[in-house]
Parts: C-alpha cells; structure tokens; sequence
C-alpha cells in the first residue's frame, strides 16, 4: 500500500514543488476525524497509481506558514500538485469515487 509521507515545512520545496511527479498533500491535523477516515481510502486510491504519484502529510498545527501560503482554511484540504503548481483541490471529507475523478485526471 501506498503510505503518506509526513513532511514539514522544511522539506515541502523539495518533496513536493520540485517533484518529477505528481503528489496529493492533505493538509490535515492530529484531531481532525474526517482525515483519519480518508486516509485509508486515499492510500488505497494511489496504491492503483504506484509510481505516478507521491502522497504527502501536512499537519496544519505544526505548519502555520504553509498552510496560510496555500490559503487553507479547513481540514482536511487536499492539493495536487503537478511541476510545482496546485492543479486540484478538495476541502472536507470525499468519497473515493469524486477523489478518483478529481485526481486521477492529472496523474
């Protein structure tokens, strides 16, 4: 299974905007219950796309900066990114048929 690479802000250029590939990042928090249950689901989705595309973390508690960069006002929030510019994104919980459309259409 495809698992989520938990990153910070240090690492976000490279991991994510300078990514050969394209990578969804949920921006996301310890306390947030709908990420919790997404996760799963999106670790499965991106498992049928296994080397077309990086999963990210964001913990939004411990990434101030970055989430206000990408104007993130809710969790979970999910960005795709494709040659370092934001193509998609998806704010609250999603059922894996519209993630699947949403996404899948820039991988």
């Amino acid at each position: 299974m495809t698992k989520f690479l938990i990153i910070d802000e240090g690492d976000f250029d490279n991991q994510v905007l300078q990514s050969e590939i394209p990578v969804i990042v949920e921006f996301g928090a310890e306390w947030c219950a709908p990420c919790k249950r997404m996760e799963p689901m999106m670790e499965e989705i991106a498992l049928g796309w296994q080397g077309k595309v990086k999963l990210i973390k964001i913990d939004v508690d411990d990434n101030v900066d970055l989430t206000m960069r990408y104007h993130v006002m809710g969790v979970p929030t999910i960005i795709l990114f494709k040659n370092g510019e934001p193509q998609e994104r998806l704010t609250g919980a999603q059922n894996r048929k519209k993630l699947q459309a949403k996404l899948g259409q820039h991988i």
